[in-house]
């Protein structure tokens, strides 16, 4: 059944019934729209009244994630309070700003595995994840449980050593966290002796708050070292200040050598100061496209970008099929040169020309992009008989 209505004429209307047109008059109308408004208004309520798990959240999982990062506490970064985090530990769970997301990398993708919110491709299982953990606020209150109260964390404008220090001590070493009523002490034996002494000297109706106060105290004691203990552990952390981010997408080999009689298993190592990322293994391939996109922080002073290809072998120690370096301070001045530009057509910024002294198959442009500064790299792999490899670099700057 099909309702027209007439603007300016509500003398009546037309009803279409069973393939007929039958006219009405005025007052069947009347009831019918409010039979309609009657429904609107039930359905506006039952809307007011539905709970926060009633309404159907964000699709897909950029908008899932949008919503996370809208959340009180995901506002900020969970380490040292930047406003709007744009990078995410995705295995502890914890929005993080740009500065201590380079500090989480250094600890490795097997303590801290970071994503960025906008530059990497999420999927509904790592959302899935990242929401189960319970945000910055659950996180922070299992891993800052016994944060003494005379320790300042670090701030937005913390410097690179205090965001450090903080950070391995609250995710590596697990010093500020309560796991089943006891914290991780650097100290062997000095918590368990002051956990007697408080418990023995605690009523059995105060030993809970007893037991908090002594592991506060404990941990007190604990964290203030000695000097050459402090500097074993910043040497151990390698503190650097970190300019930026460097994307590569390994894009494909050609022509790479043999390992396993006829073919190849290859992979790709890429290795920058401290860090290392490595590429999927394609199988029986030595032309592989890999299309891999990995991220590494770019340390001050600058490194050379390290490359390192080799034959996965499953009984065997894995063979080497060739490495190559490249100096990315080019890219990194050119990104820093047009960090805030407007400029909206693609335009040429440098050229690294090949010869006989490098490594480069063909001249490599760095070129800017829709804002976006990169540069294409085919190299010519070395200390192997033969093989090239095709990628391309951007250079993603701290304010992104």
């Amino acid at each position: 059944m099909i309702l027209m209505s007439f603007e300016g004429d509500d003398s009546f209307g037309l009803l279409r019934k069973g393939g007929e047109i039958e006219a009405r008059g005025d007052d069947y109308y009347q009831k019918k729209i409010a039979v309609i408004r009657g429904h609107a208004m039930q359905m506006t309520t039952h809307q007011e009244n539905r709970g926060p798990d009633d309404h159907p959240g964000p699709s897909g999982p950029l908008g899932r994630l949008e919503n996370l990062l809208s959340q009180p506490a995901n506002r900020f970064c969970a380490d040292c309070g930047s406003p709007d985090p744009k990078w995410v530990s995705l295995s502890l769970g914890v929005f993080i700003c740009i500065k201590c997301s380079g500090v989480h990398r250094s600890l490795g993708a097997h303590i801290s595995k970071v994503l960025s919110v906008k530059l990497d491709e999420w999927t509904d299982e790592q959302v899935d994840s990242l929401s189960d953990g319970g945000g910055n606020a659950a996180v922070n209150m299992r891993y800052e449980a016994f944060l003494p109260e005379n320790f300042k964390k670090p701030r937005p404008d913390s410097s690179i050593e205090e965001r450090s220090d903080f950070i391995k001590r609250k995710y590596e070493l697990q010093q500020f966290s309560n796991s089943n009523g006891l914290i991780i002490s650097t100290t062997p034996g000095s918590l368990s002796k002051t956990l007697q002494k408080t418990v023995s000297s605690k009523s059995f109706e105060k030993q809970h708050t007893g037991l908090r106060h002594g592991l506060g105290h404990a941990f007190r004691n604990s964290w203030r070292r000695k000097e050459s203990e402090q500097k074993a552990i910043k040497k151990t952390m390698g503190m650097v200040e970190f300019l930026g981010l460097i994307k590569v997408n390994i894009i494909r080999g050609t022509n790479l050598a043999v390992r396993d009689v006829m073919t190849s298993d290859p992979y790709v190592i890429l290795n920058m100061g401290h860090q290392t990322m490595k590429t999927r293994v394609i199988k029986s391939n030595l032309n592989p496209v890999w299309n891999e996109r990995l991220m590494l922080s770019i340390p001050d002073p600058i490194p050379p970008l390290k490359l390192q290809v080799y034959d996965k072998d499953t009984f065997s120690t894995d063979d080497r099929m060739g490495e190559a370096e490249i100096d990315i301070q080019p890219l990194v001045s050119a990104a820093k040169a047009y960090e805030s530009s407007t400029i909206s057509e693609p335009m040429q910024l440098g050229k690294w020309l090949a010869s006989d002294d490098n490594t480069l198959v063909k001249d490599s442009i760095i070129s800017l992009d829709n804002g976006k500064v990169k540069q294409e790299i085919t190299l010519r792999l070395q200390n192997v008989e033969r093989g090239e490899l095709e990628i391309e670099l951007e250079c993603v700057p701290l304010s992104q």
